[in-house]
């Protein structure tokens, strides 16, 4: 039964348990760039406009995309503290960091779904590589309806058109980052070996140097098929894409926040996942597959799912203390 909230301020537990789950979000090129900053019973996620790729995501997209997810893990750990939770979203005009403030409002139990969805976020990784099968059409009916965010859909890449479609569109993206000098040296600054180990970045371990579109990323060394042999492999994969209906900074958020829903949706039921956004940067692709799949809005990400092959390494996290930020005298 719901009770009233307590005039107390978070605990020490509880904010490093927010913490550690903010920090476990995916993000582009693993930069992880947010801070999360604690009042009362609120807890607020704040984009780091310190943390810019100004090549491969010049309007920062991506980085809000990667801030929605960051929210959606926010809310689960206030949930699994058995606190309601309210989430609002760019609350404060004069601090346009601020992405959205999560509210403990009475004590109400969590859900067994948001206890499972919860316990995925340690477990969720970037599956960079081949999958070693196909989840049931019960299982992708369960992934597409997993997010309750409204404004989105998920689109699943199903008929012979669509997945022709997409494997066209990858093989000119991957084509046309290769030839993308400022581009590979901005993937090569946020790569890491094992002579300098970070706290961000994405390790060189984890970048198998293969083929489109198991590599997801694309280096110098990956290999880019024909467009036959990739249309044969994505055949044999579950594709979504996440789509918004508008194409602003809130719709980003959104996407980014129905985007680990699934995700997380999919490591609860033994999934393996990974995610391109890569090639949405490009306007000819993006607009080539609204056209193409007569798309009913802007495709944010495509979300790729399988059964799992083969380990999948962790990428690095910072420790929570950089992820915590006080709050400044005169902030509300």
């Amino acid at each position: 039964m719901a009770s009233t909230v307590p005039s107390v301020d978070w605990s020490v537990g509880e904010v490093a348990l927010m913490a550690a789950a903010v920090s476990r979000a995916p993000s582009v090129h693993n930069t992880q760039p947010w801070f999360l900053e604690t009042h009362g019973r609120t807890a607020s996620l704040f984009e780091r406009f310190d943390l810019k790729l100004p090549h491969h995501d010049r309007a920062g997209r991506d980085r809000m995309i990667s801030c929605g997810a960051a929210v959606t893990n926010l809310r689960l750990a206030v949930r699994r503290l058995g606190w309601a939770a309210t989430v609002a979203e760019f609350a404060d005009p004069d601090r346009p960091d601020e992405v959205a403030r999560v509210r403990a409002g009475a004590r109400v139990t969590p859900t067994g779904r948001e206890l499972e969805l919860f316990q995925a976020i340690a477990r969720r990784h970037s599956c960079r590589g081949r999958f070693s099968g196909t989840p049931s059409k019960e299982e992708i009916f369960a992934l597409v309806h997993a997010s309750s965010t409204p404004g989105l859909n998920a689109h699943v890449v199903r008929d012979a058109g669509e997945v022709r479609a997409l494997a066209h569109r990858l093989v000119y993206a991957g084509t046309t980052l290769q030839h993308d000098r400022a581009y590979l040296r901005e993937l090569a600054a946020w790569t890491i070996d094992g002579s300098h180990p970070t706290s961000d970045g994405i390790p060189e371990a984890n970048l198998p140097h293969g083929s489109l579109p198991w590599t997801g990323l694309v280096g110098p060394s990956t290999r880019i098929p024909d467009e036959d042999v990739l249309a044969e492999r994505i055949a044999a994969e579950t594709q979504l894409i996440v789509l918004t209906v508008g194409d602003g900074r809130s719709d980003h958020l959104h996407a980014g926040m129905a985007l680990q829903e699934i995700w997380l949706a999919a490591t609860a039921a033994g999934l393996a996942a990974s995610v391109l956004t890569q090639p949405l940067h490009l306007h000819e692709v993006r607009a080539g597959l609204i056209e193409a799949m007569d798309l009913p809005g802007y495709p944010q990400a495509i979300l790729r799912v399988g059964l799992p092959s083969g380990e999948v390494l962790p990428t690095p996290r910072r420790p929570l203390t950089e992820v915590i930020r006080h709050r400044t005298k005169g902030t509300t």
